[in-house]
């Protein structure tokens, strides 16, 4: 069965394109500024900060597709979806800690941080609604 998106996710989609747009611009600038010149004191945090900045944003988009979906049991797929993803993102992140405090593992994540397992724990939540509800939000 074919579904037209709902307005609260053509909505989504947009704002998610923008922002990673933003990301992939903001990242590019920021990582090449620190290769050829590094900046220093607050505005090397604050320049060293600011991909972060529409990632942060990613997480606004997804929470107001919850807030502004009308469809009731669409909006309970995004949201178990995100509650499989933050328990997904918190088990890798602390198993991930507790290795590094027995020094089993190396110090850091080598890029790949809370929202990158986060946004991993979307795909995984996904899996669960399709697997218990036989339903999940990219095939509707």
């Amino acid at each position: 069965m074919t579904r037209t998106m709902s307005p609260a996710s053509r909505r989504y989609v947009t704002r998610l394109f923008v922002l990673m747009s933003i990301y992939v611009a903001v990242l590019y600038a920021t990582v090449s500024l620190f290769r050829h010149n590094p900046p220093h004191g607050p505005v090397a945090y604050a320049l060293a900060v600011a991909p972060a900045l529409p990632v942060i944003g990613v997480f606004w988009a997804v929470m107001r597709l919850i807030v502004e979906e009308t469809d009731e049991f669409v909006k309970l797929l995004h949201v178990r979806q995100c509650l499989v993803a933050t328990g997904f993102c918190l088990t890798i992140v602390t198993v991930w800690e507790f290795l590094q405090n027995f020094d089993l593992v190396a110090k850091g994540t080598g890029g790949f941080g809370a929202a990158f397992f986060w946004f991993m724990g979307l795909g995984v939540g996904d899996l669960y609604n399709r697997i218990t509800l036989g339903s999940s939000v990219s095939c509707q």
